[in-house]
């Protein structure tokens, strides 16, 4: 017995270091990509790699002083720059994750002529960088109004990096979704720059479940989008505001896109002509 134990240690270990090889290598892969991305897209020169973070600060900022100039100072008792800027933090997530996905393929698309190199890793950098970049905008955003004094520190910190999250989730399904479809379904393309423009409504970012008649707070909590937004809104508002939303609904949501997506994806990888 004790010779049988000794002689499955060794595998074990085996096991162990093949798994963590793997995913060194697919951690170096994906690095790899992100900075080629960055380098691609931005250059070295002048500001460059700053731009992840400058590009949707710059909308961001530009919202809340136009809204800021246009609108009252609060919004059915919530001030309005906390408003719009969990509001359209969660649009530009969404958008520039999908934006920026959906024609990654083929954009690097003689990258796959390296064999380890998977369509795989193209839509993961990119995804990863959208959520770095929207995600440091956010805090320096956020941190900004909370030195002048426009908008107080979250209630619930873990509720709002849920609600943050469970955003990115979904919309990292719907890259992916919307990739798959592209790879098998050219006219998807024209379409992409549409459902970007049609998330902003239904995102529920410019307004709150709650202001919704009940029939209509009925329908928009049947699309798991404004519950993440709902979610992230409770966390920095408190308890004080009415939210609606249920946190199982849109992680289902995202599992489902995500796993429609990978098999399209996977499935079109025939359709990829890297000649």
């Amino acid at each position: 017995m004790r010779t049988s134990q000794s002689q499955g240690a060794p595998h074990r270990e085996q096991g162990a270091l093949v798994r963590e090889n793997w995913l060194a290598r697919q951690t170096r892969i994906i690095s790899a990509l992100m900075i080629r991305e960055m380098t691609t897209r931005f250059g070295r020169d002048g500001l460059g790699f700053a731009w992840i973070v400058l590009e949707p600060m710059t909308f961001c900022i530009g919202v809340l002083i136009l809204w800021s100039l246009t609108k009252p100072a609060y919004e059915h008792g919530i001030r309005l720059q906390a408003f719009s800027l969990t509001g359209y933090m969660c649009i530009i997530l969404l958008r520039h994750m999908i934006s920026y996905s959906f024609s990654a393929i083929q954009a690097n698309i003689g990258l796959l002529h390296h064999r380890q190199v998977k369509p795989l890793h193209i839509l993961i950098s990119r995804n990863i960088l959208e959520l770095g970049g929207a995600t440091a905008t956010f805090i320096f955003v956020y941190v900004a109004l909370l030195g002048v004094g426009l908008i107080e520190i979250p209630a619930n910190f873990l509720l709002t990096y849920c609600g943050w999250l469970m955003m990115a989730w979904l919309g990292l399904g719907m890259a992916i979704l919307m990739t798959g479809l592209a790879m098998r379904f050219e006219p998807i393309e024209r379409v992409v720059g549409l459902l970007t423009y049609l998330l902003v409504p239904l995102s529920g970012a410019f307004f709150m479940i709650a202001w919704l008649p009940p029939k209509a707070q009925e329908i928009m909590l049947l699309i798991p989008f404004p519950h993440a937004t709902e979610m992230l809104r409770a966390g920095v508002f408190g308890p004080f505001v009415e939210t609606h939303y249920d946190w199982f609904y849109p992680l289902a949501w995202g599992m489902g896109l995500n796993l429609i997506g990978l098999l399209l994806v996977a499935s079109s990888r025939d359709q990829i002509d890297v000649e």
